[in-house]
Order: structure tokens, then C-alpha cells, then sequence
């Protein structure tokens, strides 16, 4: 399988360690230049990792993407990689806003729920990287029609919690999410 990375305005290609870097971003106005999140969506990690589920799921139609972006940092990343629902297998570094353009005529066609059935969380100070294993339905109650891992990383600041990264692959015959990161059975 071959992944190609698709740069965009807020990413510049760095010919000596042959990769991306992010362009210096100013937290301090960040609060500014994004919606207003709900409180409760951004007071635990918890609490933002669930809002982020909520927000892309529901029956075919608008999401409510204002809430969305309420959840992530300025120059956040969304990162899929292999094969998705929509679209073709490859590697893709997405702003927010480019990540809602990519997917809103698949949902505004398409029932989503998208729910968390085991995270696995490390934390040191104030950043977190969580391993979400997600099942994604077409109705709430049918059964999954696939399931991956996002990794997450979340950042807090400023008093709230931040989506700073989500980076994710869905599961395949040749790649099948380890025992770790599945619900037990007892």
C-alpha cells in the first residue's frame, strides 16, 4: 500500500529532514479565532473526547460543525490513514476546516454514528495522548460496519481542554486492532 501526504497552506515541506512542519502558531489569540466552545464540552478529556464523537455523528444532514471547531486548536491536525468510508486509501494531513470540505457531502448523504468503545489514555502535565478504539455504525443500533483507533492528542490550556491532533486508521483483515485495545469480555 502507498500513502501520499497532501500539504496544506499552514504546512511547509522541510527539504533537510524531508517532512512537514507546521508554521508557528500564536496560542495567545487562539481563543479568539475560534467559535466558543460549550463548557462542558472542554472541561475534562473526557468530557472533549466525547463532544469530538457527538459532533460527526448523527442521521444524514448538516453537522453541527461550529461545535466541531470549538474543540481544536488553531493548526490542528486530522490525519487519516488507509482506507476510509468515502474515499480511497491514503495518508492525509487536514486542517479542520479542510478535514469538514473532505467529509460533508458523505454525511449530508449518509446516517454516521461514530462511538467509543475503549480508550486507553497517558498523561504527563498538561498533554495527554489517548488510543480511542471507535466502532462506526449507519444507524445507532445496527451493527459496525467498521472500527479503528484515533489516536488523540489532547492539550490543556488556558483552563480547557484542546484537540491539538486526531490521527486514525480503521481496522482491515491484515491490520486487526490488538486484544489491548478491545473490551473485555468479563
Amino acid at each position: 500500500m502507498q500513502y501520499t501526504c497532501t500539504p496544506h497552506a499552514n504546512t511547509r515541506y522541510n527539504k533537510t529532514t524531508h517532512g512537514l512542519e507546521p508554521k508557528n502558531v500564536d496560542i495567545e489569540t487562539q481563543p479568539k479565532a475560534l467559535p466558543k466552545p460549550r463548557p462542558e464540552d472542554v472541561s475534562s478529556p473526557d468530557t472533549i473526547i466525547r463532544a469530538m464523537y457527538e459532533s460527526i455523528s448523527g442521521p444524514a444532514g448538516e453537522r453541527n460543525w461550529q461545535r466541531l471547531r470549538s474543540l481544536y486548536l488553531d493548526g490542528a491536525r486530522l490525519i487519516p490513514t488507509g482506507k476510509r468510508l468515502h474515499q480511497e486509501d491514503g495518508l492525509q494531513v487536514m486542517s479542520i476546516d479542510e478535514w469538514i470540505e473532505d467529509v460533508q457531502d458523505y454525511f449530508a448523504e449518509n446516517d454516521f454514528y461514530e462511538t467509543e468503545i475503549v480508550r486507553h489514555m497517558d498523561r504527563f502535565g498538561d498533554i495527554i495522548q489517548a488510543f480511542s478504539t471507535y466502532e462506526t455504525r449507519n444507524k445507532p443500533d445496527s451493527a459496525p460496519m467498521a472500527r479503528g483507533i484515533n489516536g488523540i492528542q489532547l492539550l490543556k490550556y488556558q483552563g480547557r481542554w484542546w484537540i491539538v491532533t486526531v490521527f486514525w486508521v480503521n481496522e482491515s483483515k491484515d491490520n486487526l486492532i490488538p486484544e489491548e485495545f478491545l473490551p473485555y469480555l468479563w
